[in-house]
């Protein structure tokens, strides 16, 4: 492998080939790709059939054990795969494409064995994206800053479609790992930022496209465009067929829901949709499109009524999407940099004015708006930070929001409500009353007009019923019911928390339901028969855990949780001050101790003498056990046989080997000695000498014995003489030349030839 501490494009490894022979090759190469093949991915089965089920769970199974693969791999062959592999990228990128987004898993079969493979798939996709963005994984595995940008461009490993994918799909929980991850892909390569540029007029044709399927004509880059003369027969949102207007739906939602997600999690993009007017773009579609698809939604007799139900909730998701994408655009190009304190801070408070003020055409969408951010916030804060405000100009502003709602039809909870709270408004005035009206407008769920039209619209046409989001399920964190909380005590204050959370869970966490319900005293039945002063549940405290561990050290000399004092004496890290490890390796007292051990074992005692006065010994001789058979005590069984003495004797006692000091030379030794005295025991006694041929043969003999117990393999005798010239060579032959000349300074001239050698290659001897 390539030395550590060099670039993963700068390393060169050196392989097996496939003649036998080494090559040298780079860390990346196509030859050390190795050959798998990734599957496309399939979204799960609508309809939810066993056999679509079973296909759909051994499909995502090879996905999700290739993906386990690739991440093992180590960093060089990683990437090997990434980029040279087509079908890994084939396999990503349908991912990107056909995976369910967040509102399509509430249509989707509930099957419990289905959602935990998606997860499965989900997690692995989102690691392996993850990898792919990180140039540097460790001190010793990394890429050149510019080679990892230009690999990742050049090789279409990210591009602006994927990231957006990449954030709707991977942005809920994951946020502050896909901005660093999609930051470094920025940094590391600022083509990106170009080709963000060019994408952004593809994002406004979107609008301009749906406006088409519509038969809407509006302001805006289209305007100059001349009219078609076949315009007035294009459908509209009332005439088109119901998969059209479903479709265009569904559109709108998908490419809202995306292009928030990216600004959302990658502020610095904000820029760039900036600089294209897209804001403008946006406020004029959403007034426009808006209401007429609404209308289409809500007049028109769908046939299958979950669909106009699902369609419904996902314009409503639109709306609110498209107008938190104004707002993240206003706060990151207008508002931030004045709560940072940038320069030019009278530049960028005039443009956020001047943005207000060209909403103030926009009835609908203003209002809408000014409900989930209140405008008088935002112009609350300009006051504070820049006092040179004109308040002629900023009052103007207010009064056109208040117009907007009254333009609209609506007012910003309702009539009896605002004559109940209007003296706790203006009791709170300033950031503290502007933020408790932030977070109560923001925890609500945004609702399109008609649906919070009381009595009426949307719920009345759909059957809708009085819960949340349709009766969906909405859990929040502590911290958000916290504020949900302090939003509603703040305008409510005799109520009880713990009615409030019987509230809240039953209108599935809309503050704003939860006011409106309680002010017109149209709770559920249910929450009828309920203490409004109810307090708050107390909540048992669990047992503490030290209390209750269960260890086999408690008690003992160091357990502090039960003992105030510890012996430190007998505590230290690494060597203890003043002990010598010498010292410590030659003392074998341990083993003296074990010694002594062993040796009472030498003393077997077959009889035991009682001495007369020894009455506790005799007690104890004859204390009968009445468990102890005794039926063969008076006869020795055996012990007059012919191999008696086998029985009655014991075996002497054998010192351990652990125990013995003698070393396994002297173990050799002896057993050498044995073979030589059992070979002598055999030997006639009369014969004075022996042969002394024999004895070499039997000394041979037993060496051979031994090298071969050991493993030993002698020597093949060398030959470097060979055969007469002219007549050839053997293998062996040249093999004992070469070693004889490559070790021939080992006898004499030592270092002759290496130190020639040397030489000869820094140039001291011509060659």
């Amino acid at each position: 492998m390539a030395c550590a501490r060099v670039p993963l494009d700068e390393q060169q490894v050196t392989e097996p080939g496939p003649l036998g022979k080494d090559r040298t090759l780079p860390a990346l190469h196509p030859d050390r790709m190795e050959e798998r093949c990734f599957v496309p991915y399939k979204p799960p089965p609508e309809e939810g059939s066993p056999a679509e089920v079973e296909e759909f769970l051994e499909h995502a199974k090879f996905i999700t054990e290739d993906l386990e693969w690739l991440l093992t791999l180590p960093h060089d062959k990683f990437w090997c795969q990434v980029v040279f592999d087509e079908s890994l990228q084939r396999c990503l990128d349908s991912y990107l494409h056909h995976a369910p987004r967040s509102l399509d898993l509430a249509t989707l079969p509930s099957s419990l064995a289905v959602a935990d493979m998606q997860r499965s798939v989900h997690r692995v996709v989102f690691l392996s994206f993850l990898r792919m963005a990180t140039h540097k994984e460790s001190k010793d595995h990394f890429f050149s800053p510019t080679v990892f940008g230009e690999i990742i461009y050049e090789n279409f490993l990210f591009d602006i479609p994927k990231i957006l994918d990449l954030c709707v799909l991977f942005g809920k929980g994951n946020g502050q790992l896909l901005h660093k991850m999609i930051e470094n892909i920025f940094t590391q390569q600022p083509s990106y930022y170009s080709d963000l540029d060019e994408t952004v007029p593809t994002v406004l044709q979107v609008f301009d496209t749906i406006l088409d399927k519509c038969g809407i004509h509006c302001e805006g880059a289209t305007a100059m465009e001349p009219v078609k003369l076949n315009a007035h027969k294009q459908p509209t949102a009332m005439t088109m067929s119901e998969q059209e207007l479903v479709d265009i739906i569904l559109y709108l939602c998908d490419s809202t829901t995306t292009i928030h997600a990216f600004l959302d999690i990658f502020p610095a993009a904000c820029s760039s949709f900036h600089s294209h007017g897209f804001l403008n773009r946006l406020t004029t579609f959403y007034e426009t499109a808006v209401p007429d698809l609404e209308k289409a939604i809500k007049k028109r007799n769908f046939d299958d009524k979950a669909l106009q139900e699902d369609a419904w909730r996902r314009l409503s998701h639109s709306c609110r999407k498209m107008v938190e994408m104004a707002h993240l655009l206003l706060h990151n190009t207008c508002l931030q940099p004045i709560l940072e304190g940038r320069e030019n801070m009278q530049t960028f408070a005039e443009e956020l004015l001047q943005y207000f003020t060209s909403f103030l055409p926009e009835k609908r969408f203003l209002s809408d708006y000014d409900e989930q951010f209140p405008i008088a916030d935002d112009i609350s804060l300009l006051q504070q930070a820049l006092p040179v405000i004109d308040e002629t100009r900023t009052s103007y502003l207010l009064q056109g929001v208040e117009s907007a709602w009254d333009s609209v039809g609506r007012r910003k909870i309702s009539s009896q409500m605002h004559s109940k709270t209007s003296s706790l408004l203006s009791a709170r005035q300033g950031a503290a009353g502007g933020a408790a009206a932030a977070a109560c407008s923001s925890s609500a769920g945004f609702i399109p007009q008609e649906v919070r039209e009381p009595g009426g619209g949307a719920e009345a046409l759909l059957g809708v019923p009085t819960k949340g989001n349709n009766g969906a399920v909405c859990p929040v964190s502590g911290a958000e019911l916290e504020s949900l909380l302090s939003c509603i005590r703040d305008l409510l204050p005799d109520l009880g928390e713990g009615f409030l959370l019987a509230c809240l869970q039953e209108y599935d966490y809309s503050s704003e339901l939860v006011i409106n319900n309680i002010l017109e005293d149209r709770l559920a039945p249910s929450l009828e028969k309920l203490d409004r002063a109810m307090p708050r549940p107390v909540k048992e405290e669990l047992p503490a855990v030290l209390n209750n561990r269960s260890n086999v050290f408690d008690d003992d000399e160091f357990d502090v949780f039960r003992r105030d004092q510890v012996d430190m004496s007998r505590i230290w890290k690494g060597r203890r001050k003043g002990e010598n490890i010498r010292e410590m390796l030659d003392n074998k007292q341990h083993i003296e101790e074990q010694r002594a051990r062993y040796h009472a074992y030498e003393t077997v005692v077959d009889e035991v003498v009682i001495e007369p006065g020894d009455s506790a010994a005799a007690y104890d001789l004859d204390d009968y056990d009445d468990e102890y058979d005794d039926t063969y005590d008076m006869n020795q069984v055996g012990a007059n046989d012919l191999d008696g003495d086998s029985l009655l004797n014991r075996r002497p006692f054998t010192v351990p080997q652990v125990l013995r000091k003698a070393n396994k030379a002297e173990e050799e030794e002896e057993e050498e000695d044995d073979e030589e005295d059992a070979l002598q025991n055999n030997v006639n006694r009369d014969q004075f000498v022996q042969d002394p041929a024999l004895l070499r043969e039997r000394a041979e003999a037993r060496r051979a014995a031994m090298q071969q117990r050991k493993g030993f393999r002698p020597e093949r005798p060398s030959n470097v003489v060979g055969r007469p010239k002219g007549q050839g060579q053997t293998t062996e032959t040249f093999l004992d030349r070469r070693k004889k000349e490559t070790n021939k300074n080992r006898v004499a001239n030592h270092n002759r030839r290496t130190m020639a050698d040397r030489k000869r290659n820094k140039g001291m001897i011509p060659s």
